[in-house]
């Protein structure tokens, strides 16, 4: 992590709930064009906060959700349906949690409100499409990085307004080409500016360094982590200015 940038956790809540977020910007102060970075299935943990400093690296403010709850953390070598089964279960609540994480960031003294973009990875990478879907106010674009497309089904769907990046891996069990196609579909009856980019051979998780368990979809994969990094790069530079 470079010396020049600032990093911390930041506490907001949706109701009764507290969640810990955590927030990273670049050196000088004031507010910059911010990207929300939402997390897999287990957690805020030490690699998404990597993602989050990678990203005040870039020169954007990172505010990295939270949406399990403070000291609700999963085990990055483990199974943690129980923590992401009960949001995928109910998308009106993910959906609230999401809202809540948006409307605290935009209250930061960091972060320039007009200026707002989200990422997410895997179950992040779901979370930031149903925030495009949620039409969230001032949200500008979001990349999903391996993300899982089946729709909330919680109503209608409106206009999507936010520009989408989709980086997927084409060979990913989680994501067939069946749903790829579905939420392409999705997506153009929205109205959506959308693009997709996907990765030739590349599983589920191509963004994890360490990740090898391909008798379960998963692995890592260097190319499609460069390529998808700077697609994303390419990506923010056109929504944020």
């Amino acid at each position: 992590m470079s010396a020049s940038i600032k990093t911390g956790f930041v506490e907001y809540s949706d109701g009764e709930t507290t969640f810990e977020g955590y927030l990273a910007e670049p050196a000088g102060g004031g507010k910059h064009a911010t990207i929300l970075v939402v997390h897999d299935w287990a957690g805020l943990h030490e690699g998404v906060r990597a993602r989050a400093d990678q990203v005040a690296g870039l020169g954007y403010t990172a505010y990295a959700l939270d949406v399990y709850g403070k000291g609700v953390r999963g085990n990055m070598e483990g199974d943690n349906s129980h923590l992401m089964g009960p949001l995928l279960a109910d998308r009106a609540l993910l959906k609230k949690r999401l809202l809540a994480g948006l409307e605290a960031a935009k209250g930061h003294e960091a972060v320039d409100a007009s200026r707002i973009a989200a990422m997410g990875y895997c179950f992040g990478g779901l979370c930031v499409l149903d925030m495009a879907r949620a039409a969230a106010p001032g949200l500008k674009g979001v990349a999903s990085f391996h993300g899982i497309f089946m729709p909330p089904n919680i109503g209608p769907q409106g206009k999507i307004g936010a520009k989408v990046l989709i980086l997927h891996g084409w060979d990913d069990p989680m994501a067939t080409p069946d749903s790829v196609a579905g939420v392409a579909k999705e997506l153009t009856d929205a109205g959506a500016d959308w693009q997709l980019h996907a990765y030739g051979h590349a599983l589920h998780a191509f963004t994890a360094i360490g990740a090898h368990a391909p008798e379960r979809g998963i692995k890592y994969d260097a190319d499609a982590d460069r390529r998808s990094w700077q697609a994303m790069e390419n990506f923010f530079e056109e929504v944020l200015g």
